[in-house]
């Protein structure tokens, strides 16, 4: 009896994997990137900053922003998670986009940024949901493999740093922040080259899409 429970154990489970997309997983995350090339992403601007090397996105060379075009949702998503492993080198700038759109050069004028940063310049640090409610503390360091982990349902949008929450912002009625006004909606997600003497690597990149 014990024995063919467990063979009807394994089955379901066999079942359940052959229904799942390659690319996804059963606790419903979806990788984005597939370790070995940019498709299904779009670069703007200088697309010679996003390199492919050793499963890892690399981010080095002028400004540039890289945006998910494939077909996870339509690369549309309003309530999801968003997380990758991330390296920074010293002095190095980046940042991770959320309900924004392709844009041909410039910084994108659609959506929030979320940032990448322990020890450039800017004091606004990793996590900072950027000039709205910033980070001033570094939780990790260069050189070093972390993950960030941005979870955005209705007006939240929570930042964890190696499974830790260092940042919680809620999007007011009303915003007025000096800046272009921006609100959350819905859209893609994307990757920031910063400047020339930024680099920054990603990897297993992911989404989890949320019930609206």
């Amino acid at each position: 009896m014990k024995t063919r429970m467990s063979l009807l154990v394994a089955v379901f489970l066999l079942t359940i994997c052959l229904a799942l997309k390659p690319n996804e997983r059963a606790d419903g995350w979806v990788s984005i990137f597939d370790g070995k090339s940019l498709d299904g992403w779009k670069a703007a601007e200088n697309p010679g900053t996003f390199s492919v090397e050793d499963g890892a996105i690399v981010v080095f060379g002028p400004r540039a922003h890289l945006f998910y075009d494939g077909p996870v949702n339509n690369h549309n998503f309003k309530n999801f998670e968003f997380k990758a492993k991330v390296m920074t080198m010293p002095g190095s700038n980046s940042g991770m986009f959320i309900h924004t759109a392709y844009q041909d050069k410039g910084w994108p004028s659609k959506g929030y940024e979320i940032q990448v940063n322990q020890t450039h310049t800017d004091w606004r640090k990793t996590g900072s949901v950027y000039a709205l409610q910033d980070v001033k503390e570094t939780f990790v360091k260069d050189n070093e493999w972390y993950t960030e982990h941005i979870i955005v349902n209705g007006k939240n949008v929570t930042i964890k740093i190696n499974d830790k929450v260092i940042n919680n912002y809620t999007e007011p009625d009303s915003i007025s922040n000096g800046r272009s006004p921006k609100k959350l909606s819905s859209g893609t997600v994307a990757l920031q080259g910063h400047d020339p003497k930024s680099k920054v690597m990603f990897k297993d990149v992911m989404i989890k899409v949320l019930p609206d």
